[in-house]
């Protein structure tokens, strides 16, 4: 296997990539490999829906399984080999069907029929075994020999970002939420890739066009939230537990959480969130569900510890699963795109399982002190003190505001933003996101004037509201975001901040601080040519970094 799409991908022995029996992040070479291969499958299905949507007989069938088979080979969410061979399996059958429509549409429409080549052509076995014999073709760098290292890394920047653009167009459409010119953008992406491109400039420009496509999604994602669920709004989250039988939900859909809510009304279960479903506590239509009790534990590399400690069965509704210790492994259930061999899967909503999993469990015993943090700063409620805050700012009380979040991760090194957050100026204004705010989140960062210095806009799904506040801000003050007393910093650690990335440089956002390390398969030469255009910065020291951002 060679895998380099995450944060935490190997840096050893002169090799930027996990190439060992099993990555970093637990996955075995087979199940890595087979992921390549529906990536391949992908491409193919992208080939003919593309030429078929352009002659208008569209497939959002086949979108829906591309968007699907994306968002499964996001590090840590599905690690369950069988289910990569069905996918492939099922993969042929979309292909054909797609194939079928395009080749019918063009006959009709007296158009010539293309005779397509490479992952269009290809003859998907239906065993595992003949399909690892063909993985090399497949594989991250096939065709690095003739390309060079810079030319297949900017053809993994688009890769990788379009599985983030998919993963939050998956979310989206848990919420019923949908375009056709998604679809239609994600799928030229990929028919893009299956070209295998080898000019800069067209990567460079296939790259921000996909960082637009992403802030139309972010955009559908933030309207089936708002949508289903209320406009977020400041609310006291608990942090501690309360007596009575419990269930925990982590992964960042809501759908999944709202429908579980309604299937425990009434039985005594509480539930608990976890990690990036924290912000749940601020959505009106969630929080009215008494039950919803609180919030458990902290970022997704501790669960190993939290979820064995938590004394009923845990929901896994999308990325960060990561390999269950024996502790609980029994008492974990996976939804949506999430998958580990042996871990009971839940289709359709349906929660019977789980439920009577935690009616078995002992739950808490007693209650825990009273603690919370506060949630809910998404846009309109930032935005609903836009005058306080402009106010703030012209009289001086409000001297900076930095954007610290992002992904957390289990890479030493990520106590560079606590450090950070600790060090900003009492005069600025934090605003967070993602799972990385959970290093500084239950600190007491004090208020300017009743606003919290700390804000916490939501999940890293949520990147749209703080994109849409610092527009605000900027059409405010009459100026651009880029000259706004703004800094950014940003953490990554997998394919959705790949995305979100790309839709701040498409935003010609500049400055940003990325890291704790920078992207393995952002060769030298592509990284100057960001640093050349939109001023990118790996982190230093947060001492070195907040004083570059404040002197700026």
């Amino acid at each position: 296997m060679f895998c380099y799409q995450c944060e935490q991908t190997s840096r050893a022995d002169g090799i930027n990539g996990c190439a060992s029996a099993v990555g970093n992040c637990g996955k075995d070479a087979q199940t890595s490999d087979l992921q390549d291969l529906l990536i391949h499958a992908v491409k193919g299905i992208a080939q003919y829906a593309k030429r078929a949507r352009d002659l208008g007989v569209g497939s959002n069938d086949a979108g829906k399984f591309i968007l699907y088979s994306m968002f499964t080979t996001l590090t840590n969410v599905n690690f369950n080999p069988a289910r990569f061979t069905s996918m492939l399996v099922e993969a042929a059958e979309i292909r054909a069907a797609v194939k079928k429509a395009y080749e019918d549409a063009a006959t009709a429409q007296g158009v010539a029929i293309e005779e397509l080549s490479g992952a269009a052509a290809w003859d998907i076995p239906t065993e595992t075994n003949e399909l690892l014999a063909q993985a090399e073709m497949a594989s991250v760098r096939a065709g690095e020999a003739e390309v060079g290292e810079d030319i297949v890394g900017l053809r993994a920047l688009i890769l990788y970002g379009a599985k983030g653009v998919c993963a939050y167009a998956y979310h989206a459409l848990m919420l019923d939420e949908q375009s056709d010119e998604v679809y239609a953008n994600i799928e030229s992406t990929m028919d893009f890739l299956a070209s295998d491109p080898t000019d800069v400039d067209a990567l460079v420009g296939q790259a921000l066009a996909l960082g637009h496509t992403n802030l139309t999604v972010m955009g559908m994602l933030d309207a089936g939230n708002t949508g289903k669920f209320g406009t977020p709004e400041p609310s006291a989250a608990r942090i501690s537990p309360v007596a009575g039988k419990a269930i925990l939900v982590s992964g960042h859909d809501m759908a999944d959480l709202a429908a579980l809510l309604k299937q425990t009304e009434g039985t005594g279960i509480n539930v608990y969130t976890h990690g990036e479903m924290l912000p749940a506590h601020s959505y009106p239509e969630l929080k009215k569900h008494t039950h919803l009790a609180g919030n458990y534990g902290g970022a997704w590399q501790d669960q190993q510890t939290e979820f064995a400690n938590f004394p009923g069965p845990i929901l896994m509704t999308s990325n960060c699963i990561i390999e269950p210790a024996a502790s609980y492994r029994r008492r974990i259930f996976t939804a949506g795109p999430v998958g580990w061999p042996g871990l009971r899967h839940i289709e359709n909503h349906d929660y019977s399982t789980l439920i009577q999993a935690a009616n078995a469990m002992p739950g808490f015993a007693a209650d825990s002190e009273e603690e919370t943090i506060t949630v809910g700063f998404g846009r309109d409620a930032v935005l609903g003190v836009a005058d306080v805050v402009i106010d703030a700012v012209k009289a001086g009380a409000i001297k900076h505001f930095f954007l610290v979040g992002g992904c957390d991760g289990a890479a030493s090194g990520r106590n560079y933003y606590s450090d950070l957050v600790d060090q900003t100026p009492k005069d600025s204004v934090i605003l967070t996101l993602g799972c990385a705010k959970y290093r500084f989140n239950k600190t007491d960062h004090g208020d300017i004037g009743g606003i919290p210095r700390l804000l916490d806009m939501g999940q890293c799904n949520d990147s749209y509201s703080a994109i849409q506040v610092a527009v605000a801000l900027a059409d405010a003050f009459e100026c651009e975001v880029n000259e706004l007393p703004l800094s950014l910093f940003v953490s990554w650690f997998e394919q959705k901040a790949a995305a979100v990335l790309l839709t701040l440089l498409a935003l010609n956002i500049k400055g940003i601080t990325l890291g704790p390390t920078l992207p393995a398969f952002i060769t030298p030469p592509v990284l100057n040519t960001l640093v050349e255009a939109f001023d990118i910065k790996a982190n230093t020291t947060p001492e070195a970094d907040l004083a570059a951002a404040l002197a700026a």
